[in-house]
């Protein structure tokens, strides 16, 4: 029922998982759809070679570079001309416990804040003004429950940077809102993708079903209708808010 046809949406770390469903979904309700991957090549053209390479273009950058994200925003601008949406997707989820060695450790923290929340920023730095110059646009960032909770004794690093992508949603929301640049924040729960696979290898699944009071894990389907939602524009007044995806594991 969602109609994005006329809209360019530019999805980071939509080649697998959450991302993937997110690009099938937009795809689908009209949009031209920007694929950003990193090596996942084979699966970002199988993905758009199933939604239609007409409406699906590829381009492939490293986000822990540091250079990377003014690249990929220009490549994916100049496909067509302009961009209308940014889902800020792309994550990394490192593992290093405390005690691991500093080298470790220090790897872990800084490519989680260098991809997870400084890519994302410069990729809205770089989409602000360019909303401005077409009358607006929207950001949907992608965070996660431990940015609320407190992520689990190896990966503290993912949850700190989830939580600064929710600070930089909502300082962008509150003092850009003026100008019609909506910001949202997504936050899915246990969805059922690699990444549930690996909770499940180190904890078990009874463990990951015990988070869900609907009692279910979720599909990348679920994420990305929402997403497809405020892509749309009908949530306009909603700008700033945190939109739950997790079957009542988590609320705030």
């Amino acid at each position: 029922m969602i109609d994005l046809s006329g809209k360019v949406i530019l999805v980071t770390g939509g080649s697998r998982g959450i991302g993937a469903g997110i690009v099938e979904v937009l795809v689908g309700a009209g949009a031209d759809v920007v694929l950003h991957y990193n090596a996942s090549v084979k699966e970002a053209e199988a993905l758009a070679k199933k939604v239609g390479a007409g409406k699906c273009h590829l381009v492939q950058a490293d986000l822990s570079d540091p250079k990377a994200p003014v690249a990929l925003w220009e490549k994916s601008v100049a496909w067509k001309g302009k961009i209308d949406v940014l889902v800020n997707n792309a994550a990394v989820r490192l593992s290093a416990a405390l005690d691991s060695p500093f080298e470790e450790f220090d790897h872990a923290w800084t490519e989680s804040m260098r991809v997870n929340v400084i890519s994302a920023a410069h990729l809205c730095r770089l989409a602000m003004p360019h909303f401005r110059r077409i009358g607006g646009g929207t950001i949907i960032n992608m965070s996660s429950r431990p940015a609320f909770r407190g992520d689990r004794p190896d990966f503290l690093h993912d949850g700190a940077s989830k939580a600064g992508l929710m600070a930089l949603t909502r300082g962008i929301a509150r003092f850009f809102a003026h100008e019609q640049i909506m910001c949202f924040v997504v936050v899915p729960g246990m969805i059922a993708t690699e990444q549930v696979d690996d909770f499940i290898r180190h904890y078990g699944q009874s463990q990951a079903m015990d988070e869900i009071p609907i009692k279910e894990f979720g599909r990348p389907k679920d994420v990305a209708n929402v997403v497809a939602f405020l892509a749309s524009g009908l949530a306009r007044y909603s700008t700033g808010a945190t939109i739950d995806v997790g079957g009542a594991s988590y609320m705030r």
